[in-house]
């Protein structure tokens, strides 16, 4: 990496710092801002009302996942919501003056917001947002930066708390580096780096540290310091314990594990934590989803996918197209995790020793230790030098900043923050060290929707709008047919209700496709596991309606025969794949803890964790006009004992008004029916 000859430019005052980036910078300011937390929200709302000032001066901002607390919505959502939000994200936080404006499609002319991912869900009806929204493999982005002149990036940094001046870039080791490297080498003046210190970003060293002189400016605004963006931990369902315990029989041990974010990624983390720490209840678990022990369905001995010669095909095996399972044991030499972004699960498998398993960068040390050839010394260095866990960003819970935080040293050291050419990509660096590093890998990503013919849907409405990003997806799944050992997973759900009907996610074609199915692998959803890779188009059908759910299966046979990629046959379908049976069979493992609905913690009280599950049966039994008019027929005639302690959280222990009053009796009901 390049840094500057001279000492920075050190400022309390933000206003200072923008003064400077305006001073130095001539023509349209170009500004690059890191994902996710390492964006800093002060400096940039204090350029962004600088701006506003000055239309003369064109503001272009390149970014990705600007964070937003969730708004204080209407009715119940409000009442829940509000009194959350004070407390996780606290009253000062610093919204982006910019999202806010996107939200309202009211962007300035002069000012342009231009991003590769975004929090999801969350900008699907901002025209700004969508029009300039750029679809790019996340290890693609800093070619683009270079692409667009960049001129100046914008960092939130961590300060060494012994005091050495070195600076890191703690969350975000992502792009900045590799930006920087591809504006120089394109010819272009490097950019002007200014870093905003945040006293609360734990600090890490390593390939994530520089000296202060690396940026140009820092910036230390004064306190009261906001608390950093925590994301709210969300309880996992029935179908997502379905999904991560059909997903952990494929970890292998001694392998190397890449996870996403949401309930999913949360799901499969516990079903691994249970595989080591309490692998009886792991198994019981497992037998409830239809596994014997050897760690096959118990359906196994049905004939195999693709036989039609007696005119009857069998789609009803678990483990449909036999997608290879691992030794489902305990973790003895542990898994090396490299991801592109560290979050909640990662920091509870390393708690209870799932994520063990260290590498060093170097080529020959990595090839004895992987030929059975290193000796004590090498042994001495591998657990001095070692690193367990590679990541290009984090962000998690305030649990997770604290563990980061206070972590002894020895164990911080095990953890690199590193370019995410490095940690998503084989190409372009030390890629026979890579391969040695990540040998068994296990690639677990999410989708929205997957084609029976094997194409994922992870990002964009069929309609074109787009819910988050590419992200770092497609490298993974390519970087999975590159490793010759490893496997890309994409987990999805059965299906989704949408406008009170539920719609199945397994579908025939869909208009956008995020992975193409020329590389499909293995999809999981909560009735199985479908391999694909290296399949026929009729084998990849059937393995596909296999996982589909029930009342779903036939559109879609149908649709295949009718276009002549399956044969006119009769095809035996599972039983096993229907939302009520799943409930039932996992019903007694949630009585008896082993599927705790918050398995990573929870940032919700136990009377909001109460009302999260009360709000959300509510929310699906009102979808509809037809189960809203039920439902609330049913709220207004029922009775029984009200949780007070809920009510009172939800302002709704004395409720004025009519309105007021239907609402109370809405909650009361769903909390005796989710009691």
């Amino acid at each position: 990496m390049t840094e500057s000859a001279r000492e920075p430019l050190y400022f309390q005052s933000l206003d200072e710092a923008v003064e400077l980036l305006y001073r130095r910078i001539d023509g349209p300011l170009q500004v690059g801002a890191p994902l996710g937390l390492g964006k800093p929200h002060r400096l940039l709302n204090a350029l962004y009302a600088r701006a506003e000032r000055e239309p003369s001066r064109r503001l272009h901002l390149y970014t990705a996942l600007s964070l937003d607390p969730p708004g204080a919505g209407k009715g119940l959502e409000a009442r829940f919501l509000k009194p959350f939000a004070q407390r996780h994200f606290g009253d000062d936080y610093p919204r982006l003056a910019y999202v806010q404006a996107l939200k309202r499609n009211a962007l300035p002319a002069h000012m342009e917001v231009e991003e590769f991912y975004l929090q999801s869900g969350a900008l699907l009806n901002s025209q700004a947002a969508q029009s300039r929204y750029a679809s790019l493999n996340y290890t693609h982005v800093a070619r683009a930066l270079a692409d667009r002149g960049v001129n100046a990036v914008v960092q939130k940094v961590a300060a060494d708390p012994s005091g050495s001046g070195r600076l890191s870039l703690s969350c975000n080791t992502d792009l900045t580096f590799d930006a920087v490297d591809a504006i120089v080498a394109r010819g272009l003046p490097r950019p002007l780096l200014i870093a905003e210190v945040d006293p609360l970003l734990p600090w890490l060293d390593g390939s994530a540290a520089v000296e202060a002189s690396f940026f140009d400016a820092v910036v230390s605004p004064p306190g009261p310091h906001p608390k950093l963006f925590g994301l709210p931990r969300q309880p996992v369902s029935d179908a997502d314990y379905a999904i991560g315990f059909h997903a952990s029989t494929l970890v292998r041990d001694g392998g190397t594990l890449q996870i996403g974010i949401g309930t999913l990624a949360d799901a499969l983390c516990h079903a691994l934590v249970l595989r080591h720490t309490d692998n009886a209840a792991y198994w019981r678990v497992l037998r409830a989803l239809g596994y014997d022990q050897s760690g096959e369905s118990s359906s196994v001995g049905i004939p195999a996918l693709g036989g039609t010669a007696s005119g009857r095909v069998d789609l009803s095996s678990t483990r449909n197209a036999m997608a290879p399972v691992a030794p489902l044991l305990p973790f003895s030499v542990g898994l090396f995790g490299c991801s592109e972004m560290l979050n909640e699960g990662f920091r509870r498998l390393v708690e209870v020793g799932v994520i063990k398993r260290k590498v060093v960068d170097d080529l020959d040390f990595m090839r004895r230790l992987h030929e059975g050839r290193a000796d004590a010394a090498d042994l001495e260095r591998l657990e001095r030098e070692g690193e367990y866990l590679q990541g290009g960003f984090y962000l998690g819970s305030q649990d997770f900043y604290d563990w980061l935080r206070d972590m002894p040293e020895d164990r911080r050291r095990g953890i690199s923050m590193r370019r995410i050419s490095e940690v998503n990509e084989l190409y372009g660096g030390n890629e026979t060290l890579e391969r040695l590093q990540r040998h068994d890998a296990r690639f677990f990503n999410s989708c929205m929707m997957a084609t029976a013919l094997g194409a994922a849907v992870s990002d964009t409405l069929d309609d074109g709008r787009v819910v988050s990003g590419v992200g770092g997806q497609y490298n993974f799944v390519a970087m999975a047919h590159a490793l010759p050992d490893a496997r890309s997973v994409l987990m999805l759900r059965a299906t989704r209700d949408s406008g009170g009907e539920t719609r199945s996610n397994v579908v025939w074609n869909y208009a956008q496709a995020t992975i193409p199915r020329h590389l499909r692998d293995v999809y999981v959803t909560e009735y199985g596991i479908a391999d694909l890779r290296g399949k026929t188009d009729e084998d990849c059908i059937q393995a596909m309606v296999a996982v589909a759910a029930a009342g779903h299966q036939f559109p879609l046979l149908d649709s295949a025969m009718r276009h002549g990629k399956l044969p006119r046959a009769t095809y035996r379908l599972s039983d096993r794949n229907d939302p009520q049976r799943l409930r039932d069979a996992l019903a007694p493992l949630r009585a008896q803890g082993a599927l705790p609905d918050y398995p990573l913690g929870s940032d919700f009280t136990a009377v909001e964790q109460r009302l999260v599950k009360a709000l959300a049966w509510l929310k699906a039994n009102t979808a509809g006009s037809g189960a809203k008019a039920r439902t609330v027929f049913k709220a207004l005639f029922s009775s029984g004992a009200a949780d007070a302690e809920a009510m009172q959280r939800m302002g709704l222990a004395q409720p004025s008004g009519f309105g007021e009053r239907i609402e109370a009796r809405l909650v009361a009901l769903a909390l005796r029916e989710t009691a």
